[in-house]
């Protein structure tokens, strides 16, 4: 079973910036791609980037410009630096991969971390 581990939430300010990490338990390289949602207040959880197995990114238009994903295979690790933060993006970002395709398609979460940013 694939375990995603987050962790680099945190209070900060607004203008800010803080950089998510995400731990996979297997190699990343398995993963058509990986990417970062979020939930912020009275939302759904949404998309923010995904980065796939060829290395392309994808960022939602909210984030680009300030934010930016980026992946280390050797360390099963893959990244979402965030800057110049404000506060509609205070939420709880999650951890996102998917592997295979049909039938054999799965994908995996991880619980989330925390990211507070006062105005």
């Amino acid at each position: 079973q694939v375990q995603l581990v987050e962790s680099g939430g945190g209070l900060v300010q607004a203008g800010g910036s803080l950089r998510l990490s995400c731990a996979a338990s297997g190699s990343i390289i398995e993963f058509n791609h990986m990417g970062w949602y979020r939930r912020t207040a009275g939302e759904q959880r949404e998309l923010v980037a995904f980065i796939t197995s060829a290395g392309i990114e994808y960022l939602e238009d909210f984030a680009k410009g300030r934010f930016s994903i980026s992946k280390d295979s050797y360390k099963n690790l893959i990244y979402l630096q965030m800057n110049s933060l404000k506060s509609e993006d205070t939420g709880v970002y999650y951890c996102n991969a998917e592997r295979g395709a049909g039938a054999k398609r799965s994908e995996y979460w991880g619980q989330g971390t925390q990211v507070t940013v006062s105005s």
